[in-house]
């Protein structure tokens, strides 16, 4: 298995050199440092970490709003340092996305398994993405070869079941797929009328 890819982000540079210390000594691989925001963004964007260990109060952009872009723009997961624990804080990290929150000082034992947690989270949401994507592809999917099949029966004065035949070998015959053929029906169909 590949090493994780890390960014830090932290504005204070001791700060970042402890935390590039431990994040080696466990085997993280860290690819990039940032001493504010709006470089963290950047840089994230550039890179594509798995993850992003930032600090909350930072210059430029706060450690919140930068999580949110990258949460938003599916970038990396994020995992918060602070050494506030201040309600509004958490709340907004929930709100940006976060999926890890660590209060310094934190101790390397308390690294691996927020960052584990935090990945784990990440890959189960990008899954549920994925899967609800797919669905949403399907659905459509079956309501233009629906219209297609309708416009087939209507035409060619067929039933259901050999109108979604047809559908199917024109599919395999152009080696297209069902909803490439679907749509190239109802294309044809409007660009007929149009011409009526």
């Amino acid at each position: 298995m590949s090493q994780v890819r890390v960014i830090i982000a932290d504005d204070e540079s001791i700060i970042r050199m402890d935390l590039r210390e431990m994040l080696t000594s466990l085997r993280y691989l860290v690819v990039g440092e940032a001493g504010d925001g709006i470089s963290a963004v950047n840089l994230a964007r550039e890179l594509k970490p798995d993850i992003v260990i930032m600090d909350i109060k930072m210059t430029d952009l706060d450690g919140i709003a930068a999580a949110k872009m990258l949460t938003e723009e599916r970038v990396a997961t994020v995992l918060l340092l602070t050494a506030f624990s201040q309600a509004e804080l958490i709340e907004g990290a929930k709100e940006a996305g976060v999926v890890g929150y660590i209060v310094k000082p934190f101790r390397e034992s308390e690294l691996v398994p927020a960052i584990e947690v935090a990945l784990a989270r990440f890959r189960e949401f990008r899954s549920v993405e994925r899967e609800a994507q797919d669905l949403k592809d399907a659905l459509e999917t079956r309501k233009l070869v629906e219209r297609a099949k309708g416009i087939i029966m209507d035409s060619q004065h067929v039933k259901e079941a050999e109108a979604f035949r047809k559908i199917q070998k024109l599919s395999m015959n152009t080696r297209k797929s069902m909803r490439e053929v679907a749509e190239a029906i109802i294309l044809a169909h409007q660009a007929e009328k149009e011409v009526l």
